[in-house]
């Protein structure tokens, strides 16, 4: 397991020969499947960031002797031979009585980390903030929107320091991770990276473009890999797919068809659910990864049935928010190299940005619904789950006035409930559907829709999602990570894991919402 440290603690002696970057599910193999299958833990990552006090070779050898004893008991084998990660409940007792952006601009400390003593922790070389509860590590796009609210208190060291391990990631990795652990290195999430610079650059200036561009640019080679060798005998290669017209656009992907370490003991049985199917496993587990790098994990965007997670096909679909976020990406490479003293690509990068916009248009338009939906590849026609991805084109200014209309007329008509907007119109019993609202898709929406002049709409989310935090605020002392939008008195539900308190997006966006004066945000429509 990758062991580093950055701690004021003196961390135990961890003898280790094998490589540092092996996740733990390849380092412990059999130990790993049985600790997770018993299961050991009731939450599967307890494992995952566990670390061992000797080398994993000397920990599987003493398993093989000593599981066939007598009396071994698997629980107590893993607590002889492993740390288990610290418990993240503080002693904090938050006051119900202040005001909501009070309170969070007293939490930003609670939520700041260093790279702790953990065999899947990857390296950073500076602080940063976790979104909450179970999440220990440096989250990637949750990050964007916690940096909203940090930008609103002042935080504009810690937005540097965040920006600043993400391009230490790329610059290490090739990519940014899902998060900066080992068993995440084969995916990544919606590369926001380049809005992030973007939001520092308002804080620093415009040279924060030029020099943040290598690492903008490699993220980019990343999500493109590929491309050159699409044809009519290979339409897609990792996160590239080659259109029936000749176009490329992305979707979501992960490198191995493998449980997730941190799922590990639920993604096994999903796959005996899903054989039925007769989807294999490896399949399932690709299907599965990639949902997760787009950060909806999990919602019936990506089911063939809303109703069955084994029914899952993610690689198979075009997203929406996807490609307008890769769209973005080029325009800021176009604006980057034009300030830079290697100005030859600016255009090129223009041009594959209006090259993605008309694919956008012809394929993830649905004339029909009068919707932006997804696509699937597959099938050659729209998927059939409307959902807040759709806003996404008008929070990039892609929609033309005609589309923005109808889309505002939908969002009013059926995603607006009590407390905000909800992620899709399908109610599956999966965290990113109906009747849940998540932060990041406020703030998408409320700022798609004010870019367009729907300024009445995006104050009316603005106003009913603040007054859901600040009722369960003032109920329990806590952000919770997402809400139940359409009953404001039930918690919302779903999800592989409980509903988590912080909470970091939640937190930030709640901020930038309330320090919200009605302007147009940070790109204006194309």
């Amino acid at each position: 397991m990758d062991c580093m440290a950055e701690t004021t603690q003196q961390p135990p002696q961890i003898y280790s020969v094998v490589p540092a970057i092996l996740p733990p599910d390849q380092l412990f193999g059999p130990l790993f499947h049985d600790v997770q299958m018993l299961p050991v833990f009731d939450d599967s990552i307890t494992f995952a960031d566990c670390y061992p006090r000797r080398a994993p070779e000397e920990i599987l050898s003493q398993y093989e002797i000593e599981k066939h004893r007598d009396g071994f008991r698997l629980a107590d084998f893993v607590h002889t031979y492993f740390h288990l990660p610290k418990n993240l409940e503080t002693d904090h007792v938050s006051d119900q009585t202040l005001p909501t952006a009070v309170h969070l601009n007293q939490m930003w400390p609670l939520f700041e980390r260093r790279s702790e003593t953990m065999c899947s922790m990857l390296p950073v070389p500076k602080p940063y903030i976790v979104p909450g509860g179970r999440f220990r590590g440096l989250y990637y796009w949750d990050s964007y929107f916690t940096m909203l609210g940090l930008r609103v208190s002042g935080e504009y060291e810690m937005i540097r320091h965040m920006v600043d391990n993400f391009a230490h990631l790329i610059d290490t990795y090739g990519h940014i991770p899902n998060a900066n652990r080992s068993y995440y290195l084969t995916r990544s999430q919606p590369p926001f990276f380049a809005l992030m610079v973007r939001l520092l650059a308002d804080i620093d200036g415009p040279a924060t473009l030029v020099r943040y561009l290598p690492h903008m640019q490699k993220e980019y080679n990343y999500w493109m890999d590929g491309y050159f060798r699409l044809s009519d005998h290979e339409g897609d290669f990792r996160r590239v797919v080659l259109l029936p017209d000749g176009g490329i656009l992305n979707r979501y992907w992960d490198d191995l068809a493998a449980p997730r370490p941190e799922s590990y003991r639920e993604d096994v049985e999903l796959a005996h659910e899903a054989a039925p199917y007769g989807v294999a496993p490896g399949t399932l587990y690709r299907h599965i990864r990639a949902a997760c790098e787009s950060g909806w994990d999990f919602s019936c965007r990506w089911f063939g049935d809303p109703d069955r997670l084994a029914t899952i096909h993610t690689t198979d679909i075009i997203p929406v928010d996807l490609n307008c976020l890769l769209y973005d990406l080029e325009i800021t490479l176009s604006d980057a190299y034009r300030q830079s003293s290697f100005q030859e690509p600016y255009e090129h990068f223009r041009q594959k940005a209006e090259t993605r916009r008309k694919a956008i248009m012809t394929y993830l338009w649905d004339e029909q619904r009068q919707f932006f939906m997804d696509y699937n590849v597959v099938l050659h026609k729209p998927t059939p789950v409307w959902s807040l991805a759709a806003l996404f084109p008008l929070f990039f200014g892609l929609a033309t006035d005609e589309q923005a209309t109808h889309v505002h007329e939908h969002v009013k008509k059926s995603f607006l409930k009590e407390g905000g907007v909800v992620s899709t119109l399908q109610t599956s019993g999966q965290q990113w559907d109906c009747p849940n609202g998540w932060a990041p898709l406020q703030w998408i929406t409320h700022q798609g829709l004010l870019k367009y002049g729907f300024a009445e709409t995006a104050a009316e989310i603005r106003q009913r999602w603040m007054a859901l935090n600040d009722k369960v605020f003032r109920n329990t002392g806590k952000m919770m990570e997402k809400y139940n939008v359409v009953d404001t008195n039930l918690p919302a539900g779903g999800g592989e894991y409980p509903n988590q308190d912080g909470f970091g997006w939640t937190n930030g966006i709640y901020l930038a919402l309330q320090a919200h004066d009605g302007l147009v945000a940070t790109h204006g429509k194309r």
